[in-house]
Parts: structure tokens; sequence; C-alpha cells
């Protein structure tokens, strides 16, 4: 009997062992990536100005770095795109700003009186030379809010709903401010914007849910209004011959970018910005073809991340040259305790279960909608809550919100889901070649194996990521459709419970291993 039961064990052991062989289609372009970013809101404004320099560097390195250790093993993530923050002037006005949290209001480069100090700001624009140091390629700012002069209520979040928090015809005056805010920041910082996202999340009213007060900065608009907003802005980056790109819409979620969700003029946004409409913004030279969309509220079950990510993909590729950004994310869903810790956003969690959460969530919206960016929400949190790549704390909690915890100083923390984005981030460069991998099923592999592949042409690099949810290790085999490897070998960097991107041996291509939950990228060089 127990010899009958040893067998029994081998059996299963080898089933679950067997080699799977895969296609990688080197001759077949699905699309061009863009790169992956962070956003510097908000604790960035206390961390950046007040932490010693010692960790705040250390902070940068984990978000930037793209240098390797003398074991081959990578300092950071190597982020290719960092969002800055341009703040409304909630900062300014204290308590009244009605802003709950102060580590949510943010500075305003705008003065009452008209001028400019580019002298606020100072912990994000700490963050910004940082990033630029550490060879960051992409910059991109963004609001939350016009400036509070410039508000129908003198707030920096709405009183109206499905209505921009403008004055009448003020459009002209707040694209007037982000035009002087680059400018300023351009000439202060040395750094070059690439892109502009004017509006964020219109599909939230962001209007007081308790008593008169709100916890961030904010403003819905219409469609309109944006087109309104975009056009002249397009104006006045021509007029100045500034070279940065107009990126909208920034949807709060990714439902309104292709359906009607409720008839308040905030959805079917790809068509009505990029169809065949009056209100096309491609007419405008300085608009850069993509749409912005955050994957919020529309990852769980399964079955709706997949599908709802096919319906994007199947919505812009009927738009000529359109491409799609996955341009904010963090955790809010409640997928449950089987899926997460805590079963929801709630609750930190730096180890694997939540980061492969995300990382099936980002080879989705990767594979499925195409997204040529995946950006992750906040970089750096202090709070108890789902939100960071790197958390703060004071040594004895895990996190906190009163207004002076970890202001000056505190402890940091590297998560897993910092390390597995960075599977992404550092090797797949803007400018890279995402390459088909055929027959994959989206559904079973989901708990299982996922796996996308790029190439390099300038460097003549393959880049594959696979992200392991599952229980057990698989050995896998990869056939290139065209072309061959240097020593017909990858070399493996895998996050696990137990490693951060961390270098391991190279494998040969027709013996790969893929440990049970990870995310392993296997680079190789192609002759």
């Amino acid at each position: 009997m127990t010899k009958i039961y040893l067998s029994l064990l081998l059996v299963i052991s080898s089933l679950s062992f067997a080699q799977r062989t895969v296609t990688i289609s080197t001759d077949n372009v699905v699309q061009t990536m863009d790169g992956f970013g962070g956003s510097d809101a908000w604790r960035t404004q206390f961390v950046g100005k007040n932490w010693p320099d010692q960790k705040k560097n250390a902070i940068a390195d984990l978000l930037f770095s793209k240098e390797i250790d003398a074991q081959g093993n990578p300092k950071g993530i190597g982020l290719s795109i960092w969002r800055f923050n341009l703040g409304a002037g909630s900062t300014e006005q204290g308590e009244n700003s009605k802003v709950s949290d102060e580590w949510r209001r943010s500075e305003c480069f705008l003065n009452a009186d008209g001028t400019y100090d580019f002298s606020k700001q100072e912990g994000q624009r700490w963050f910004l030379q940082a990033a630029k140091k550490r060879g960051v390629e992409k910059f991109l700012i963004f609001t939350n809010s016009p400036p509070v002069f410039m508000t129908n209520n003198g707030l920096s979040f709405a009183s109206q709903k499905n209505k921009l928090n403008l004055k009448d015809g003020a459009i002209p005056k707040f694209a007037d401010f982000l035009v002087q805010s680059i400018q300023g920041l351009e000439k202060k910082e040395g750094i070059k914007f690439d892109y502009v996202s004017p509006i964020n999340e219109p599909q939230w009213e962001w209007m007081p849910k308790q008593g008169d007060t709100n916890s961030q900065e904010g403003t819905p608009a219409t469609n309109q209004e944006i087109y309104d907003l975009t056009k002249s802005l397009s104006e006045k980056l021509l007029a100045k011959k500034m070279t940065t790109e107009i990126v909208i819409a920034e949807a709060a979620q990714i439902d309104y970018l292709y359906e009607n969700v409720n008839a308040e003029n905030r959805d079917t946004q790809i068509d009505f910005f990029f169809g065949k409409t009056k209100t096309n913004v491609t007419k405008f030279p300085n608009v850069k073809n993509v749409m912005l969309g955050h994957s919020y509220f529309t990852t769980w079950p399964i079955e709706r991340q997949v599908l709802s990510r096919k319906l994007i993909a199947a919505e812009v590729k009927q738009k000529p040259g359109l491409k799609y950004w996955q341009s904010e994310y963090c955790i809010l869903e409640n997928p449950g305790e089987n899926e997460i810790p805590g079963g929801s956003g709630g609750g930190r969690d730096l180890g694997m279960q939540t980061a492969l959460f995300v990382a099936r969530l980002i080879h989705n919206d990767i594979a499925v909608a195409n997204a040529a960016s995946w950006q992750w929400w906040t970089s750096i949190t202090r709070v108890d809550y789902k939100d960071g790549l790197i958390y703060l704390d004071d040594g004895k909690s895990k996190g906190g919100t009163e207004p002076d915890y970890v202001k000056n100083d505190g402890e940091f923390h590297d998560s897993k889901l910092l390390w597995a984005l960075g599977n992404y981030s550092l090797f797949v460069r803007p400018g890279m070649q995402r390459i088909d991998i055929p027959n994959q099923k989206e559904l079973d592999a989901a708990n299982d194996v996922m796996l996308t592949a790029y190439k390099d042409v300038q460097n003549k690099k393959l880049i594959v990521v696979a992200v392991n949810c599952g229980k057990e290790a698989q050995k896998y085999k990869f056939d290139l459709s065209k072309g061959t490897l240097k020593n017909n070998e990858f070399t493996p960097y895998v996050t696990s419970e137990n490693s951060n991107l961390k270098r391991v041996n190279t494998q040969k291509i027709n013996n790969l291993e893929i440990p049970a939950k990870s995310v392993v990228t296997f680079v190789a060089e192609m002759l």
C-alpha cells in the first residue's frame, strides 16, 4: 500500500512539473511600450522637504535607480515615468481649505496677486531632481483642481455636481496657469515635462461627503469642458512653442472610456475625443493620440477584469493610431481574504499576496487591454492601507494619519508590490516593442502563469515577464518564431516571498523554471 501511495505521489509530482512549451512570436509586434510610472502625490511634499538626506535618497533609489550591484541585483525598480502633482493651493488656505487631511493638501505656484513662486512644492521638487539624476526618461504634470483663485467656490474641491469647478469664462486662465507652471518649473529645475494631464477623474463629483469637508483636491468635468480646456491649452502651448504633449482624460473607471455609464456626458470618452465627432482632439497637433484610464473597481471578479479590458482594446482598435495608458491604480476593491490579506485595500501588506494581485492586473492591462503604459498611484504612503510602493511609519505602528506623524523623519519599508512592478518597469523601457505570445487563455492563466514578451531592437534584447499566481512551480520551454539567443539562455530576475527582483543563475531556453507565487523577468541577448 505504501509503495502504491509513493508511486501516486511521484506521478502527481511529475504531472505538476510537466514542461510546457510556449511560442513567442518575435516577428509579430503588438505595440510599442511607453513606460511605467508612479505619482508623487502626496507624501513626497514632506519626505522630500523634511526627511534626512540619507533616507530620502534611499527611497529615491528604490523608485528610480537602474543600477545593478556587484552580485547582479537591481538597486531599485527604475521607473521611467514620474507624475508631478501640480497643486491648487489648499495648503496655503490651511484649515479654511476644508481639505481635512493636511497631507492631502497641496501648494500652488500661483499667488493671489497673479505672481508665481516656484520655491513652493519644495519636497515634490526634490523628488523631481532625484528622478532626473537617476535617469527617469519621462515627466508628466497633472492637476486635481484649478487654482483656488479661479474656482467657483474658492475651494480646491467642488460644490456643484457634473460641472468643472471653475469660474465662467476662466478656461483660458486655467490653461495659462498650466503653461506658466510648466515653463517656470522647467526653468527652475532643468527638467522637460513631456506630458500635461489637465483634468483628473472627471467622473467623480469631488463634493463634501460629510459636513463641509473633503479628503483631497478634485473637480468633476464634462466631456465638453475637457475638450474646451484641451483646445485652449493646445493653443497656448503652441504660441509658446512648447513641445509638451497633452494627455487626456484620466477616466476614474475604465468603463467610462467605452460605454454610456450614466448619461452624464462624462462617458463614452474614447468615441467623444477620438471618434468621428466635432470634438475629436487629434486635430490639435500637440495632443498625444492616447486615452488615459484608471483601473479602479473593474478588477474583480477576474471575469470582469478580463472582459472590461477586452472591451477597451476593441474600442481603441477602431480608432487609427490610438493608444491606451493605465495611468493610476491602487487597491480600492474588496476581492476577499483569499486574494489579499484583509480582503480589501484597507490594512497595509508588504507581502507577496498583494503583489501578485497587482501583477496579475498589470499583465491583463497590458496583454488584454493593450496598455502601452502602466502607472501606480501614490508611490509613498504613511497610512495603514495598500496604496503605496514604499511605506512610512514611526517604527511602532503600521502607519498613521495625525498631522505630525512621520512629517520630519521616520522609518521606510519597501514592499513586494514595489519589486513586482520592478519586474516590468526596470526591464521594459520606453520604445521597446511588445511581441505576441499567442494562445494564452486569459481566465485560465489568471490563476496560473501569465506571460508577456518584449524586444529591445536597439540593444538586441528579449524580455519575458512571467506572473505565476499558482501554488506550483512550472517548467517552460520557449520557442522563438524567428531569431536565436546568445548561448540559448536567459538570465532570470525573481520576485517572490524570499526574493526582491534577485538575479539567479542563467537558464537554458528549453529548461526554464517559474517558481510558485512569483514574478520572474527573463532577459536574453538576441543574435
